[in-house]
């Protein structure tokens, strides 16, 4: 039992009965996102084989005043942590006060020393943790603030990006926006980008699982040219923002600016539908997606992705820029489809 604020509460770990009231809090709190829900608990441990070790803290009358969701990842590859949130680009602490987050924040570096973690990662959208625990800034979250008309985006982007739009419509593209019944089309795009990225695929199941425990939050676009996918977003809502954690063209569908045309129709569909912003996702700073982003209008957003190290523990690189990954990725790229959507989901699932 912890004392703070003249009313004591307490730190435990999350059970499914707390879900509802968990939830509740999310909503209610200014920097609450879909990816704080308490259904991903479920959703990772079930799709993704990864353990949840989720906190709340609740006051003297059992009320919830701050969560932390977390997600330990293990792999003989990638090694054995902890992540909020694994996947996604935002995560970290929701409380009341900076009282009840450093104790939520206290309780997962306990849980992090006794399963011997290499470290803690803390997606945090802003300045919220220890001042001890580094800090990675070099990404940001790409955000537009939407206009209130078609016509209004279609003047903000200019001439050149207006005519980059209409060159695959005078190719005959078409589009879609729906829910589960895209998730083929939108997979088979995925994972044709997703190779020639050499990064490893997620499994369809994660995303039909997606649309089953939020269906009232997703949506898919895929758009079409001569009778086959190929370029696709995945969308995600929650309050007045859309999102797109996932985006994927075929190469060979580049030359007619066929992205372009899948983002006008997405953004004009991000308008029609009353949301107030955008989410672009995360870039590095003047990196090639960056640009494409800012080309739009999007501003960026810093993230502030915090660790806590244990004593004697180094800070691995985890990331696709590290050069000892080089050679895999070089492999993964030369791998056929099949075999990448074999092999894919049993790497993917620890690498957050």
């Amino acid at each position: 039992m912890i004392d703070g604020n003249n009313a004591s509460y307490v730190v435990s770990e999350f059970s499914d009965s707390d879900a509802a009231a968990w939830d509740s809090y999310v909503d209610r709190h200014p920097e609450g996102t879909l990816y704080h829900k308490a259904d991903w608990a479920g959703l990772i441990r079930k799709t993704l084989g990864q353990t949840p070790r989720y906190l709340k803290a609740q006051d003297s009358s059992g009320k919830i005043v701050g969560v932390l969701p977390l997600v330990n990842l293990k792999s003989l590859v990638f090694g054995n942590f902890l992540v909020s949130m694994p996947y996604f680009n935002y995560g970290g602490v929701l409380a009341d006060s900076e009282e009840i987050a450093s104790a939520l924040v206290n309780a997962s570096t306990d849980i992090a020393d006794k399963l011997n973690v290499s470290h803690v990662q803390y997606r945090c959208s802003s300045e919220c943790m220890p001042e001890t625990f580094p800090v990675a800034t070099h990404k940001v979250n790409m955000i537009l603030d939407l206009p209130e008309s078609q016509d209004a985006l279609g003047k903000s982007i200019g001439s050149k990006r207006r005519s980059q739009i209409k060159r695959p419509i005078r190719e005959g593209v078409s589009h879609k926006i729906g829910g589960k019944e895209l998730v083929d089309d939108f997979y088979e795009v995925f994972c044709i980008n997703m190779r020639d990225l050499g990064t490893p695929v997620y499994s369809k199941k994660l995303f039909e699982s997606i649309f089953e425990i939020f269906p009232e939050n997703t949506k898919i676009c895929v758009v079409y040219w001569e009778g086959k996918p190929v370029s696709t977003g995945f969308l995600m809502h929650y309050k007045d923002r859309l999102e797109i954690p996932w985006a994927s063209t075929v190469r060979y569908a580049n030359r007619i600016s066929v992205n372009m045309y899948l983002y006008w129709q997405i953004l004009s569909y991000a308008i029609e539908t009353g949301f107030k912003q955008f989410d672009f996702g995360r870039s590095t700073v003047d990196a090639g997606t960056y640009k494409f982003k800012k080309q739009w209008g999007a501003q960026p957003q810093q993230c502030y992705w915090y660790h806590y190290v244990p004593k004697g523990k180094d800070l691995p690189d985890l990331s696709p820029d590290n050069e000892s990954f080089g050679l895999a990725i070089k492999v993964w790229q030369k791998l056929p489809i099949p075999i990448t959507k074999i092999i894919g989901p049993h790497i993917v699932k620890a690498i957050p």
